[in-house]
């Protein structure tokens, strides 16, 4: 059993500050206002170069408007993907100012592959990359975990457990996503009765089981819809050692009261993510600045998921 790794720290960093949210950092060039935009680049937005920058100084705004009130951002690669090399680069720097701002950090990339290649992207974004002439293998992102898709089976995800055994690092593992189309796979059954995201939720328990911290939580988590409260609800009885990463809330239709089945009994257990109902929070709020707007947007869904928590007798501690 480890004592401590970055899930036994996420969980510490939401009670400490009593907010089990997670700001998705999900920036589109569309999303931002036309004023900033104007700031920024006074020549508009005429290349995939430019577009990074504005993405970049947008979320760096941010950062600094959420840094005190939420545990974590979550950075999806496929919004800076799309953006070439400079976006990789804005994804790069999002993730370094996030970390110096001091917010744990979640690469949401959804990686899985055999297991060699599996191991190469594990290297990038958990364990580092050895080099011959280093004494330490540097990292290409600073991120405290990486989500991953387990349909290749165990050996597409033993890559990513071993780096959480020898780094400390967390991974979330697929299991019940929030999209509409989900159950066309997840909810097939097998002979066994079991449906497939069931036979996920097991192995994920028996794929985290070396990895248990002090708080019974293990390195290896779930991702699990909000847009599916019951089989969350069913899922957290199922998997008492996961901590459970909660998408789904808010622009996806999923309020605090259908989240509150994934947490434990103490409150714990979970982390719901917020995307564009953050970033794009400015949208409701006309003539108010769109980080004070995200700030406020954060700070009402905190104290939404704390009183449904509390009216499910999960208050947080």
């Amino acid at each position: 059993m480890q004592a401590e790794h970055n899930m036994t720290r996420l969980g510490a960093r939401i009670h400490a500050l009593g907010n089990p949210t997670v700001a998705g950092l999900d920036t589109r060039v569309e999303y931002l206002p036309q004023a900033f935009l104007g700031e920024t680049l006074p020549g508009g937005v005429r290349s995939l170069e430019d577009a990074a920058k504005a993405v970049y100084a947008y979320n760096a705004r941010l950062i600094d408007a959420l840094c005190d009130i939420v545990p974590a951002v979550k950075v999806q690669v496929a919004y800076y993907e799309m953006l070439g090399a400079a976006g990789m680069e804005a994804y790069a720097k999002t993730i370094r100012y996030a970390k110096e701002r001091g917010l744990m950090v979640m690469a949401d990339v959804k990686r899985n592959d055999i297991g060699a290649t599996a191991a190469c992207y594990a290297d990038a974004y958990l364990a580092g990359t050895p080099l011959p002439g280093a004494e330490r293998a540097p990292r290409a992102f600073e991120t405290d975990f990486a989500t991953i898709n387990p349909y290749l089976g165990v050996d597409g995800v033993a890559p990513f457990v071993e780096a959480c055994e020898r780094c400390g690092a967390g991974i979330f593992v697929l299991v019940k996503t929030s999209n509409p189309s989900s159950g066309q796979l997840q909810d097939r059954r097998f002979e066994d009765g079991r449906t497939l995201y069931e036979t996920v939720a097991d192995l994920v328990e028996e794929w985290g089981e070396g990895t248990r911290g002090a708080d019974g939580y293990s390195a290896v988590g779930g991702v699990v819809g909000a847009t599916y409260p019951q089989q969350g609800a069913a899922l957290r009885a199922r998997m008492p050692h996961t901590f459970f990463l909660v998408p789904g809330y808010g622009a996806q239709g999923a309020t605090g009261a259908d989240i509150a089945g994934c947490f434990d009994s103490r409150g714990g257990g979970a982390i719901v993510n917020a995307s564009r109902s953050i970033l794009c929070a400015w949208k409701k709020r006309e003539g108010v600045p769109f980080d004070v707007a995200a700030r406020d947007e954060a700070l009402r869904m905190r104290d939404e998921l704390r009183a449904c928590l509390r009216d499910a007798g999960k208050e947080l501690a």
